[in-house]
């Protein structure tokens, strides 16, 4: 009689050194984590790091005071932030063109895709493949946002007050965008839109130019990424359970685990933005009342997320000036480590996801301001992440941890740039 072999002793799971998925409830989808794999040896393609000191005006740089950009518009001598239209918009400002009946329209479009798409119950077989085969006009905008007139600046190497007038052109901006959505849209259709503020910082992150600046762009719809986490902070609210107050040290008063969002119901964020503080191991930098973290589903080796967490903020609109000047020094601190990391110019997306028009009912928006900061760089300035094979195909994994990485981030200074120091 054959005997079977014995069952080997489970090892202790180790998230450190043992393949796991982590679930990110912002968008209901997993990270697989391969902390293992950072042993292994890079042979593959590297990317040359950006050392050369640029000047403080290129005469050839078409965002500089004074130059003309490609369309030959000049540019004003601006002394501080300026904004301009994009001269290459992705979208159109134009009404919406006219859409015929769906039974009509030639080449497969129709009028709104997810509409017919979510209901196929009195849907014929031609309607139902149609349905596959839709298009939706979109109209909007786009804009620039110069954060400075020096060509050789970056928000790293800015001062808090020059930060702060950042932050502020990207209210106004983000005021008179939504104005413009709202002002021009169909009859009941002014809530449908979006004011999207993001950078892209290097040329490794498609930036077209290295003077400092972001865009804005404008939308008729709320796109799939902040749509998508929309959709998982109203969930969170309406299935968890509300908080149960709790007495404090005085009788007459209560307090609950977490900030809470509209109606004192959980808001996903507030929640999650506390117990960070609480766990510290995956915490950047902590200023005022915002934190940085390298959240527990990261996907970039360095993503970094920014967010207020000790009240519910819907929009930039509702911070108070402490908290503006705190947003500036705290992204100036992460900035600075991201360049101290590997003593480069640190390439970078940045994005802000807040309430997708400025909130008329702020009490009520289930929206929580938050900036996503998705670094493509994984071991030095030279070698880089990639989104391919498996990533595509499968989920998206990583191989350094989200806490391997904090403690990478906070190893290095927030409060002195390593330029400084070469300077000195």
């Amino acid at each position: 009689m054959t005997q079977l072999p014995q069952s080997q002793p489970r090892a202790q799971f180790d998230p450190t050194e043992h393949p796991h998925r982590r679930f990110n409830p912002l968008i209901g989808k997993h990270v697989l984590v391969s902390p293992h794999r950072t042993k292994r040896p890079w042979k593959g393609q590297t990317e040359e790091p950006v050392l050369a000191k640029l000047p403080e005006y290129d005469h050839e740089c078409y965002l500089c005071p004074g130059n003309s950009r490609s369309g030959g518009v000049k540019n004003p001598v601006y002394k501080d932030t300026f904004v301009f239209e994009n001269d290459f918009p992705a979208l159109l400002p134009d009404p919406l063109p006219f859409i015929q009946p769906e039974s009509h329209l030639p080449n497969g479009t129709g009028p709104h895709g997810a509409d017919v798409a979510d209901d196929t119950s009195s849907s014929t077989p031609d309607q139902t493949i149609s349905s596959m085969f839709e298009s939706q006009p979109v109209r909007g905008g786009a804009k620039v946002i110069i954060f400075h007139p020096r060509h050789d600046l970056t928000l790293a190497k800015m001062s808090q007050d020059e930060i702060v007038r950042v932050v502020q052109m990207w209210k106004d901006v983000y005021v008179v965008e939504g104005e413009r959505i709202r002002s021009s849209a169909d009859p009941g259709m002014e809530e449908e839109g979006y004011v999207q503020i993001f950078e892209n910082r290097g040329a490794m992150m498609g930036a077209s130019a290295p003077h400092p600046h972001g865009q804005v762009w404008t939308l008729s719809y709320v796109p799939d990424e902040p749509a998508t986490e929309l959709y998982h902070l109203q969930k969170h609210a309406d299935t968890t359970p509300t908080p149960t107050p709790t007495p404090t040290s005085t009788s007459t008063s209560v307090t609950t685990p977490h900030p809470t969002g509209p109606h004192g119901k959980p808001c996903l964020l507030c929640t999650y933005a506390a117990e960070e503080v609480a766990r510290g191991d995956r915490v950047v930098e902590l200023f005022g009342g915002w934190v940085a973290v390298v959240p527990f589903w990261a996907v970039w080796p360095f993503e970094v997320l920014l967010l207020p967490y000790k009240r519910h903020i819907p929009s930039i609109l509702q911070m108070t000036d402490d908290e503006t000047k705190d947003l500036a020094t705290i992204l100036k601190r992460i900035l600075v480590r991201y360049d101290n990391l590997f003593k480069c110019p640190f390439p970078y997306s940045m994005g802000l996801h807040q309430s997708p028009l400025p909130p008329l009912h702020p009490e009520t928006s289930i929206a929580h301001t938050h900036f996503h900061f998705y670094p493509p760089l994984l071991r030095s300035a030279s070698v880089r992440k990639f989104l391919v094979g498996f990533e595509l195909m499968g989920e998206v994994q990583r191989d350094l941890t989200a806490e391997q990485a904090a403690g990478r981030l906070r190893g290095v200074s927030g409060e002195r740039h390593y330029l400084e120091d070469v300077a000195a």
